[in-house]
């Protein structure tokens, strides 16, 4: 019991420590700052990478072509070389009308590149020389007014990028158990109030919804900087902010993802597919990961159910007490996907089903299977 009394005591302080001074990460407030109209607006190409997506793209696309956008704007959807008729879908969705849709594939993917980076760069080249870039994820839907926020507030703030994490599915059990805490564990690794701050070396961004200048995406290198990462979204923030951009990430209200994940196994391969790489493939980092997460989140529960045991209320009660932090930090991200905050004391649960995703991840790296998406492996 003194050992555990001692972990226990361990895992409460590192709860203060995270509440009070990891960027305050469990607040759900950080959405678009406040923005006015510019006198003029400025040319957007929105720029959707897709393979094999038919199934998503009628829910998506015409979110985008029906955009309220008082400037020059066009969508660039590239087909990576579905083999579902991809591209057949989103020509047939822009027969109802909305903003000019253009439909290409890229060339054959060459060797360094991933394939949604090469389809990116593709995209790009063909927007043109415009001066916004929105690229977003063919499975995102957006609200009608959604570009015309982002280019606002990317102009009223003089921010060279502005990302949003779109609200994810939360229909199945599975969804409602995950999800949240996938966004929690994200905000707890990037707070986004740091990667906010000019000049911290925090820098993150949400891939499914990244508008970027032009001008700053080409002095960070273009897409051909982050040519080979497999977690693009961040690498591209990194990338701007490292060669004097200014960038932005928060949560978003009307922008959504409509992809399903109803099993557990969709959701460990969504997770597992780019967790190890997350840990820059580092085995070093990987124990640490492994020990962190067992000493924050599984600590309490087995402190609280070992003390009661043995009659230990030093112990149950330190666990208690961190268990309750926990949950507590945990509540206002339940409460933003609109599921009820009695289910955040399950968070350990969640906690150790992503601490085997990660495992699982650096096992699949390591016998030659990388990050596995679309039919490619990285």
């Amino acid at each position: 019991m003194t050992f555990l009394l001692w972990v226990s005591v361990s895992s409460l302080l590192a709860w203060v420590w995270l509440a009070v001074c990891r960027g305050l990460f469990w607040r759900t407030d950080v959405r678009l700052p406040p923005r006015e109209e510019p006198e003029r607006w400025p040319s957007v190409a929105v720029v959707v990478p897709a393979r094999d997506e038919a199934e998503v793209l009628p829910l998506s696309l015409p979110s985008l072509l029906a955009q309220k956008y008082p400037g020059p704007a066009r969508v660039v959807l590239v087909d990576d070389h579905s083999g579902d008729g991809t591209g057949e879908v989103a020509r047939r969705l822009a027969a109802d009308g909305g903003l000019p849709l253009t439909v290409a594939v890229p060339p054959p993917l060459p060797s360094g590149w991933t394939g949604k980076l090469w389809a990116l760069r593709h995209g790009v080249e063909l927007a043109g020389d415009v001066d916004l870039l929105l690229l977003t994820d063919a499975d995102i839907a957006h609200g009608p007014t959604s570009l015309a926020e982002l280019v606002a507030a990317a102009g009223s703030n003089g921010l060279d990028l502005v990302s949003q994490m779109a609200r994810l599915r939360v229909a199945t059990g599975w969804e409602r158990l995950v999800v949240p805490a996938f966004v929690y564990f994200f905000a707890q690794l990037y707070p986004f109030r740091w990667s906010n701050r000019p000049g911290a070396r925090t820098a993150a961004a949400a891939g499914g919804c990244t508008l970027v200048r032009r001008e700053a995406l080409e002095r960070a290198g273009g897409v051909a900087a982050i040519r080979g990462a497999v977690i693009d979204d961040v690498s591209l923030a990194r990338a701007v902010k490292r060669t004097g951009g200014r960038t932005w990430l928060g949560l978003a209200d009307r922008v959504a993802s409509v992809r399903p994940y109803p099993r557990l196994a969709d959701l460990w391969r969504m997770v597992s597919r780019s967790a190890y790489a997350q840990l820059r493939h580092s085995p070093l980092l990987l124990l640490g990961t492994v020990l962190g997460l067992g000493l924050v989140y599984l600590v309490p529960p087995v402190a609280v159910a070992a003390g009661l045991a043995a009659g230990a209320p030093a112990v149950w009660g330190t666990g208690a007490a961190a268990w309750a932090l926990m949950a507590g930090t945990f509540a206002p991200m339940l409460r933003y996907y609109r599921q009820p905050v009695a289910a955040a004391p399950l968070l350990p649960f969640t906690a150790g089903l992503y601490l085997l995703m990660t495992v699982d991840s650096a096992v699949r790296h390591w016998r030659g299977r990388g990050a596995v998406w679309k039919g490619r492996t990285y």
